[in-house]
């Protein structure tokens, strides 16, 4: 089915208080579904929504992200470096900061309210069909981040992109994003966390996560499993579900690394060892060693993808650019209720890259437009009348 909507708005428009008032019934609707803490070991009612819709997840190809440290970070990263490298980008995470709009981006923005909106209302009645059929066999209805996760792949197939990035929500083999067979799996740190559901056993959770990675489809190149550094018994799992899904395996500081890293006005300066050479004097406006570990994981993957190797190195100012115009959650640079609207904007080199990859990125003008928008989040109606407009075009 076609995701086309008459309701989108026009580019650079703010949303209106009708459009946040829209925004905020959707929210309430979903809120009466299954919390996003909650999930069940099943991934047949998002198949069976995603069947309806037409398979909107199998349009583009994936970089899929579990773990339990960095997931998010390592998302922005991966998005920005594939930007930059000239593809159209879809984003999912979870949770979100400021408005729930945020866990839907394309080409690096979020979704606006309205389109938001009119994702939702183009699947609700598909997602009651299959709410439907689920309690009449016994089951639940679908659960929030289930019809979360169907909109984006809607979104995303809707836009259309070049190339979905998503982040689990929780664990890996039964989450609801866990319907994609991603040519690149990335796992990052992963620790103890959401026991109640995971449980307490560090491989266990391990076992979860590397659900992810998956045996490459017949006649395509091999899955590859990019593994942040892990404790030596999760590396174990981890190498274990790679070795039955016949993937191959990139292992940071073994196949990459970072090499070096100075602290500079606004975040970092690193030297990486990537799947493809060393990459020098990379900018990141990001603080803190972990970021810079996010960033060598997330060029890996980025890497993979394209399938950069010991002969074949990513454009080197196209990553700078990447890695200069990355933002971590906590720091995001774009109009938030909190802050004033602000941007620097990325300098991306025109062109097409030089090297075959397993996408090859079309040519381009470097440039695109955007506006960057901010709403509130409260929940009351009347706020959302007394809203006032803020708005700032980025480039």
């Amino acid at each position: 089915m076609s995701f086309e909507s008459t309701d989108r708005p026009s580019t650079g428009m703010a949303p209106t208080p009708d459009e946040i008032a829209s925004l905020l019934q959707v929210e309430h609707l979903l809120d009466q579904r299954w919390p996003e803490t909650r999930i069940e070991p099943s991934l047949t009612r998002i198949s069976a929504l995603l069947d309806l819709l037409g398979s909107p997840q199998l349009s583009y190809p994936s970089i899929h992200i579990a773990g339990t440290n960095g997931k998010t970070s390592v998302a922005r990263m991966v998005d920005a470096l594939v930007t930059a490298l000239h593809q159209r980008t879809g984003r999912t995470t979870s949770p979100h900061l400021q408005s729930v709009v945020e866990r839907i981006s394309i080409d690096g923005k979020p979704i606006s309210p309205a389109q938001y909106v009119a994702t939702y209302r183009e699947i609700e009645p598909f997602v009651q069909m299959i709410d439907e059929q689920s309690q009449n066999a016994g089951g639940p209805a679908m659960s929030k981040f289930e019809v979360l996760t169907a909109m984006a792949f809607a979104a995303f197939a809707d836009a259309p992109v070049d190339v979905a990035v998503v982040e689990v929500g929780m664990g890996g083999r039964w989450d609801a994003t866990n319907v994609i067979n991603a040519p690149v799996a990335v796992i990052t740190p992963i620790s103890k966390d959401h026991v109640d559901y995971l449980g307490d056993d560090i491989a266990g959770i391990a076992g979860e996560k590397a659900g992810i990675i998956h045996q490459a489809a017949e006649g395509s190149p091999d899955t590859v499993a990019v593994i942040a550094r892990q404790r030596p018994e999760v590396m174990e799992v981890l190498l274990g579900q790679a070795v039955r899904a016949d993937a191959a395996v990139a292992r940071e500081e073994s196949e990459f690394a970072v090499l070096g890293r100075q602290v500079a006005v606004g975040g970092q300066v690193l030297q990486l060892q990537g799947l493809g050479g060393v990459y020098s004097d990379i900018y990141l406006p990001l603080h803190g060693e972990h970021q810079a570990h996010n960033a060598v994981v997330a060029l890996a993957a980025v890497e993979a993808f394209f399938g950069a190797g010991a002969q074949r190195q990513l454009d080197v100012e196209a990553v700078r650019a990447g890695f200069a115009a990355a933002t971590s959650p906590a720091d995001w640079n774009g109009c938030a209720a909190h802050r004033p609207c602000s941007s620097t904007p990325p300098t991306i080199p025109p062109g097409r890259l030089r090297w075959p990859g397993r996408w090859p990125p079309s040519s381009t003008s470097g440039r695109w437009s955007g506006w960057s928008v901010c709403w509130p989040t409260r929940t009351s109606t009347a706020f959302c009348k007394r809203w006032s407009r803020c708005s700032t075009r980025l480039w």
